[in-house]
């Protein structure tokens, strides 16, 4: 998973890279096996999880730009890493947003092509994304998903975990964060001990049965660590209905 809003900005930007990279679910359950069977693990060379990343299309996984530094593999169709009924699929191209520079900068969103189509089975779906630009109620209530930690100095799990988290209000976000990127959604994390940390970066954020946001960054408390047990500021989301320009082309094959 930043004049005064110049210095919060600098504040910002030296931390989020190393907060959000990897974030976790806090004070969640384990995902029950027949549920967000679209939920993708990104994992590098080694094969470890590094982010979350969901399915939109038979041939593309969607995680966050900041992921970019990990992707090797993406690995489908089980709830449970450890297990060897699982499809592992090596990636064949990354298409980050143009825009994305850091993740503090927003326009956190990468498309991954698959290196062989997936087709829809028991264990494997794809999620539902906005048909259109698209604005969520505060307080309404969503879930987020994650093999991340599940406080903030553990380890990464082998189980999918979810949280409910409810949505934040774009000008309480800003007012606690102080400067944000455009197009983002604020959703757990602000006066709740729910919601994500190192690890669950790049997993959706599921509302009204879609995925609209992708999970960007959270609240830093050392150059290492994202507070992820009590965290004092509010969790932000890229906003996927703010780009569905871009994805529909990546989608259907251009490249620009």
């Amino acid at each position: 998973m930043f004049a005064l809003q110049q210095i919060v900005v600098v504040h910002v930007l030296t931390f989020l890279g190393q907060n959000v990279l990897g974030s976790k679910i806090i004070n969640g359950k384990i995902a029950p096996d027949n549920e967000m069977l679209y939920m993708a693990s990104v994992q590098d060379h080694g094969g470890n999880h590094v982010c979350g990343g969901f399915l939109v299309s038979e041939d593309f996984v969607m995680t966050a730009a900041h992921c970019d530094v990990y992707p090797r593999y993406v690995v489908l169709g089980n709830h449970h890493l450890r297990r060897a009924d699982k499809l592992v699929i090596q990636i064949a191209e990354k298409y980050k947003h143009p825009s994305y520079r850091d993740v503090g900068l927003g326009y956190d969103i990468m498309l991954l092509k698959l290196s062989a189509p997936v087709r829809p089975s028991k264990t494997i779906q794809f999620t539902r994304l906005p048909f259109r630009e698209m604005t969520l109620n505060e307080n309404e209530k969503c879930q987020v998903a994650g093999w991340g930690k599940i406080n903030t100095r553990g380890n990464v799990v082998d189980d999918l975990r979810v949280v409910d988290v409810s949505v934040i209000s774009p000008q309480v976000c800003r007012e606690e964060w102080g400067h944000l990127p455009a197009s983002v959604i604020c959703a757990g994390g602000y006066n709740t001990p729910k919601g994500v940390c190192q690890g669950d970066s790049g997993g959706p954020l599921v509302c009204k049965g879609m995925a609209v946001g992708i999970v960007s960054f959270n609240r830093k408390i050392d150059e290492n660590l994202g507070q992820c047990d009590y965290p004092d500021r509010p969790n932000v989301y890229t906003d996927i209905s703010k780009h569905l320009n871009w994805i529909r082309k990546i989608l259907q094959g251009k490249k620009s």
